[in-house]
């Protein structure tokens, strides 16, 4: 997915993901961990995020993963919306729903919004 991201909205997205790091430390453990194996898996965050918010992953749909390391990912995914706290998380994805998944998991990675501002496309 393309996005296009001023550094403004990038600081407010990173304040956010800061906020719910500080806010429910479980769950961002959690997060960092599903990131983490996406990126190993070398997974969309478009797929990772269509999972956590239980929409439709369309074309982001992996094409040539084997089903059971795809069950394996989904495992990682449950434990993540079976968090107590998940609804804080959807809120924050909801809310900067533009800064685009990508972006959002490499500011919780602790990327910089001047690394990530302008027009990119994140895949991986």
């Amino acid at each position: 997915m393309i996005t296009l991201c001023s550094q403004s909205e990038l600081k407010e997205a990173q304040n956010a993901m800061k906020k719910l790091e500080q806010s429910y430390p479980e769950l961002f453990e959690k997060l960092l961990d599903v990131i983490n194996l996406t990126r190993a898996m070398q997974l969309t965050y478009q797929y990772m995020g269509s999972l956590i918010m239980n929409e439709d992953p369309g074309n982001s749909h992996p094409q040539f993963i084997y089903r059971s390391v795809l069950r394996l990912y989904k495992k990682e995914i449950h434990k993540l919306t079976d968090d107590k706290d998940i609804e804080a998380l959807r809120n924050t994805f909801n809310e900067f729903q533009h800064t685009g998944y990508a972006r959002l998991s490499q500011l919780a990675l602790g990327k910089t919004p001047e690394s990530l501002a302008g027009s990119t496309a994140i895949i991986h």
